[in-house]
């Protein structure tokens, strides 16, 4: 009855079940693994926002495939503020970067085509790819001292089905970026093969500190086809709002036929209201507080578990560079899904374990970055307790 791309096992994993007995039993959870902005005890000004979206043009229906002119010039305007000059007529809107994904998959691949993704990562490319019959291939990143790319193992994963190589920079969860390096070295590679960048950029705005060494971003990349995607879930701490973008870039023919098609697509949903269209420029400039809110709360909650850590810790801190997320290691006494279920039982500490992001080896913790102070203090104390038991 149902389609077999619906092929995974939607049963709750231990880890879920123990919470949801947890919070039933009425238990206070201290949660190292919140993601959402909006319930992270930041001071977002409400009225400003209200107001941004109280505008009477959004009452007249004004479909516009790649997003209102004055949406994507706001957009180029946050380009230009970081010192990258992009034309708004390569922008293309979406209602969130998941969408983005979904017709940058439309565009570029056929059923049974491959697209190359990061491991460890975000656990969605499986889902995405799936949802439009492509194949995810996985290709891995390295710890030594730091994260950086297999550039072997990713040429070697490319075959006459890849179609596209995703980069998420700064990746999620490791908080690596791209190094220029590396770039310059995939490049040519890349070229040969005709296949396209898909540079997922939703925390490039989180750098821990600066680094000339890294790419800052792909956007306006010309020696290949390339396309950047942000949105305002991270940039303003903005999930709820729905919107994202795609900024095309490539060789003139390439980019050409590639905003083409994908107004085309984007022709097909028109999935992007208009409220939060013509709020952008304000939205984006309301952003610009509350970022600086998040940025100072992760480098906080950061530079805490790299003194914590430095105290003789059993458990230790993965380097990173950005992000809002942080990777701890655990003894390997044991399992990390154990180590995870042994906080929430004993503990009530809630943190995820490596392999929800495809994590190769034991045993790996995430946790998130953008937890309150006191309660992120709180929760990695308890970790350390345990770790210390083993």
């Amino acid at each position: 009855m149902f389609s077999s791309r619906l092929h995974w096992d939607l049963r709750p994993n231990p880890l879920a079940q123990l919470l949801e007995a947890k919070r039933r039993s009425g238990a206070a959870i201290l949660n190292l693994t919140e993601s959402n902005p909006t319930r992270a005890g930041f001071a977002y000004p409400e009225q400003e926002i209200l107001q941004a979206l109280a505008q009477p043009r959004s009452l007249l229906y004004e479909p516009s495939p790649a997003g209102l002119p004055s949406a994507r010039e706001a957009v180029a305007e946050y380009y230009r503020s970081r010192g990258q000059r992009i034309d708004s007529n390569r922008i293309l809107l979406t209602a969130s970067t998941s969408e983005a994904y979904a017709c940058l998959f439309k565009l570029l691949g056929d059923p049974g085509d491959e697209i190359l993704v990061p491991r460890p990562s975000y656990p969605l490319f499986d889902y995405l790819a799936a949802l439009e019959s492509l194949l995810p291939i996985p290709y891995p990143l390295r710890y030594h001292h730091g994260w950086s790319l297999d550039l072997e193992a990713l040429s070697a994963a490319i075959t006459p089905r890849t179609r596209a190589v995703i980069l998420v920079h700064p990746n999620n969860p490791t908080g690596s970026f791209v190094a220029r390096e590396e770039l310059e070295r995939l490049i040519p590679i890349w070229q040969e093969k005709g296949l396209a960048i898909l540079s997922d950029e939703v925390f490039s705005d989180y750098a821990f500190a600066p680094d000339r060494n890294r790419v800052d971003t792909l956007a306006g990349e010309q020696r290949v086809l390339t396309f950047c995607l942000s949105g305002l879930s991270k940039v303003a701490g903005l999930p709820q709002m729905k919107l994202g973008w795609i900024v095309i870039s490539g060789p003139p023919a390439s980019e050409a036929l590639a905003r083409e098609r994908l107004e085309l697509i984007a022709d097909t949903y028109l999935s992007v209201g208009a409220p939060v269209q013509h709020a952008l420029p304000e939205l984006l400039a309301i952003g610009e507080k509350i970022r600086e809110q998040i940025r100072q709360r992760v480098l906080a909650n950061w530079n805490f578990l790299r003194i914590a850590t430095d105290a003789g810790s059993a458990c230790s801190l993965l380097d990173a560079e950005g992000g809002w997320y942080a990777i701890l290691q655990m003894p390997r006494t044991q399992s990390e899904e154990q180590w995870c279920l042994d906080l929430l039982e004993k503990d009530n500490v809630l943190v995820q374990p490596g392999y929800f992001y495809d994590f190769e080896s034991e045993a790996y913790v995430v946790v998130s970055l953008l937890t309150p102070r006191e309660p992120f203090a709180e929760g990695i104390r308890h970790v350390q307790a345990l770790a210390n038991t083993a």
